[in-house]
């Protein structure tokens, strides 16, 4: 990458305040800057992400409606039928999409018959030529592998907020555990998305040094989404305000300038936000969005895809293509 003596590992907490609290005008110029320099400013990635697997799970994510101590509307439903993830995917590729990816309510993935359902879908969407990413929870080192040789392209596991303010939010598993996950997937040769809520009652100082540790890696996630909570009624934090725009325009600003290699990818809470909101975060760095014909992102409202290609046209922006790659070429 002709950019690579650019990045930076070695970030202060300081120096990322210091950006974060810049004037908003500012800080956006020169993350749209950044943006223009390392990637196509006209150019969105689109993906696709289907929850094959939903609710029952055992964490107490304070954010999350598919945890199963919860009580909330959310139905559990068993891992989907594979051809009928395939069909979900062919129709995300017919849409525009360039990624799919499939979750999984799971603590962590268990080398089971559900596990080798899950390889088979992998390997079923590379088939298709989309890019194939999966979020299922906590991955060992061999698990992570199997995963690879399959055609798994990303792996999803956000750190959703510091260190510092993780055990505000959940109890049962620790910061290192995710670490470690992220860890193991890169070992694999699997390229990492990896990100973070904002709103979960977290002070900027814990935004900062949640984007620290991704842009202090050895090798930053080529992946960042940025979520604003989607507040789901019967979790602890149902009642929190929603976020101010211009703190999630700071947020993708910053991540945008730090991590400058990066897809930053819009996330959650996109259907609480404006079309000229979305365009603020696209002229701050984000150039990524999920999108979905069920007009969901998992268990939480987003906007359709019909809707998403009419933004993307009022704005002069154009679905991102995917790359052709050699056969068994992972980066």
């Amino acid at each position: 990458m002709k950019h690579e003596k650019e990045l930076r590992h070695n970030w202060t907490k300081e120096e990322l305040l210091a950006i974060y609290n810049k004037p908003l005008m500012e800080l956006v110029y020169e993350a749209a800057t950044v943006h223009r320099q390392w990637h196509n400013p006209e150019q969105v990635q689109i993906s696709t992400l289907l929850s094959v697997k939903t609710g029952g799970c055992p964490e107490d994510c304070s954010y999350c409606g598919q945890a199963a101590r919860y009580h909330t509307d959310i139905k559990v439903q068993a891992l989907l039928p594979t051809e009928t993830v395939l069909a979900h995917a062919q129709k995300a590729k017919d849409n525009g999409s360039s990624r799919f990816c499939m979750a999984a309510a799971w603590r962590e993935v268990r080398d089971n018959r559900d596990f080798d359902r899950i390889i088979d879908m992998v390997k079923g969407v590379n088939e298709l030529g989309l890019e194939v990413c999966c979020t299922l929870g906590m991955l060992s080192e061999s698990q992570a592998q199997r995963l690879q040789e399959a055609g798994l392209y990303a792996y999803n596991h956000n750190l959703d907020t510091s260190e510092e303010f993780y055990d505000e939010i959940i109890s049962t598993r620790k910061f290192d555990n995710r670490i470690e996950t992220i860890k193991n997937v890169r070992k694999a040769g699997i390229t990492v998305c990896s990100g973070g809520i904002i709103g979960l009652g977290e002070k900027p100082a814990d935004r900062i040094s949640m984007l620290r540790t991704l842009a202090n890696m050895e090798k930053h996630p080529e992946s960042v989404p940025i979520n604003a909570l989607a507040r789901v009624d019967g979790t602890p934090l149902e009642h929190l305000p929603k976020i101010d725009i211009w703190e999630m325009v700071r947020m993708i600003a910053t991540a945008r300038i730090v991590l400058p290699s990066s897809m930053v990818r819009l996330s959650a809470g996109r259907i609480e936000m404006s079309e000229v909101e979305q365009a603020w975060c696209f002229m701050a760095g984000a150039n990524s969005i999920f999108t979905g014909e069920r007009q969901t992102l998992l268990v939480t409202p987003n906007p359709g895809v019909d809707e998403d290609m009419q933004m993307l046209r009022n704005l002069g922006l154009k679905p991102m293509q995917k790359e052709v790659k050699e056969a068994c070429s992972m980066s």
